[in-house]
């Protein structure tokens, strides 16, 4: 049996980020994923100002631009009739998934991380009441069994790594928001968020001269509509919320029901969790990817006794819960929706200012204050 410093299960951006971050640190790292995590995945894909940060960072941002990934110099916001526009200090970016996967994977090959995909995790090895490595079915037969010190699960909201382990929840939103979205030839170069009471729609621009094009709405709206077709949802929807004139969509249109947001307990003996994993929010933040490669280097920061992971994590993500809770609900008119986005953009503030903070020589109670 193989024997590894950590092992990190599912190979997506949460996971590929918190690979190669740990062997960049020295650590002899196992990346395992079920599936191939190149391809595409249900996911939206707008970075915020900490993503963007992070891949910077990392020395990562030069391939996503060099993937045709456009800068976003503007984020557009309209509510109703009313329209304003905010310019970007520097541009933000929102890469396919197919692109910022494979960066962050290709990163963790580079930083020598053992990667074994087609690795189905479906046990946690134990020593003393701690986790210490996993159990997976292979493809094409067998099984693999590797230990480690700290077993990661970056597999997502629904994650096994989690169930496994028993992680307990730190707070459970009741809001959620369903969305639909497609891509079509992007009609506009920056962010571009649209709100009306009962619905919301975006426009993201990205690769290959598209933008991911979602409508957003209350889940029991979702549910009744999806018998008709996802194709009539989005129209009626997009079409409430925004109005915008859309050229030939590229490819299906893809549904998400909607989900209640979740903060499950980041660590234990033996064991952490990253990305949805540890921490799944609702869409309409725009912050999934954004929180998961912070997450990343908040756990790699804390094994590298720098910071507590937890406590960090926590205080960063508190203010940020609460706002995405009463925008994901659609209780709000415009008015209340404005100072709802305030409020969010400040929650994001603190992020931000604690990433940039990362590579200055601070003690554990300078990052964590």
């Amino acid at each position: 049996m193989d024997s590894y410093d950590a092992i990190v299960v599912g190979a997506r951006c949460a996971g590929s980020a918190t690979a190669m971050l740990l062997a960049r640190a020295g650590l002899d790292v196992l990346l395992v994923d079920r599936a191939d995590p190149t391809r595409d995945t249900l996911s939206t894909h707008a970075l915020m100002r900490g993503g963007v940060v992070q891949l910077e960072r990392w020395g990562l941002l030069d391939a996503i631009v060099a993937a045709g990934t456009p800068p976003v110099a503007t984020t557009t916001f309209h509510y109703g009739p009313e329209t304003e526009v905010v310019e970007m200090s520097a541009p933000l970016y929102a890469p396919r998934r197919t692109v910022l996967d494979a960066v962050l994977l290709d990163a963790a090959q580079a930083a020598g991380a053992t990667v074994r995909l087609g690795a189905d995790v479906t046990g946690l090895l134990r020593r003393d009441d701690r986790v210490s490595g996993i159990e997976a079915r292979v493809r094409g037969g067998g099984t693999l069994r590797a230990r480690a010190p700290l077993t990661v699960g970056a597999d997502g909201a629904r994650s096994t790594t989690a169930t496994l382990v028993g992680a307990g929840t730190v707070r459970r939103g009741r809001a959620a928001s369903a969305i639909v979205y497609g891509y079509f030839p992007a009609p506009a170069a920056g962010y571009e968020w649209f709100y009306v009471p009962g619905a919301t729609a975006g426009i993201i621009p990205t690769n290959d001269g598209l933008a991911c094009v979602w409508a957003g709405m209350p889940p029991a709206e979702f549910a009744a509509g999806r018998p008709r077709g996802l194709e009539m949802l989005f129209d009626d929807v997009f079409g409430r919320a925004a109005g915008v004139a859309l050229g030939e969509r590229q490819g299906p249109l893809r549904g998400f029901p909607g989900a209640p947001a979740v903060l499950r307990t980041p660590t234990g003996p033996g064991w952490a969790l990253v990305g949805d994993a540890g921490y799944f929010k609702d869409p309409l933040t725009a912050h999934g990817i954004t929180d998961a490669l912070r997450d990343a280097e908040l756990l790699t920061r804390s094994v590298l006794g720098e910071l507590d992971y937890g406590r960090t994590r926590d205080r960063v993500s508190r203010l940020l819960f609460s706002v995405a809770e009463e925008i994901a609900g659609y209780r709000w008119d415009l008015r209340e929706i404005r100072a709802l986005l305030l409020a969010e953009s400040a929650a994001m503030r603190p992020e931000v200012r604690l990433l940039r903070r990362l590579d200055e020589r601070t003690t554990v109670g300078e990052v964590a204050a």
